[in-house]
């Protein structure tokens, strides 16, 4: 069967036409994947830093409870900012 030079056209048309809506379809598709996997990665990393608050939290809680007690607060005192009671001598040692 002989092909005319008009249905050679129609097939290179539909066949370009089609090639350029693959293209475009690849495209978008790669571009779409991609974003879904830094999203991905992203939220790897904020779930990672969402646990550390979490820690931190109940750290800084515990904290806070123990400052409720007096003696404890005091003895922070005297470490952290080198308070001292009556009598006593502070002597700071170089690690």
């Amino acid at each position: 069967m002989k092909c005319s030079r008009k249905d050679k056209r129609r097939l290179l048309i539909w066949s370009l036409l089609i090639f350029i809506i693959v293209s475009y379809l690849g495209v978008f598709t790669y571009n779409y994947w991609s974003k879904i996997l830094n999203n991905y990665k992203a939220k790897e990393e904020l779930e990672k830093q969402y646990e550390e608050l979490l820690s931190d939290e109940k750290k800084l809680n515990s904290e806070v409870t123990k400052l409720q007690d007096p003696d404890y607060a005091a003895k922070y005192a005297r470490e952290k900012y080198m308070y001292s009671k009556d009598g006593e001598l502070i002597i700071r040692i170089k690690e």
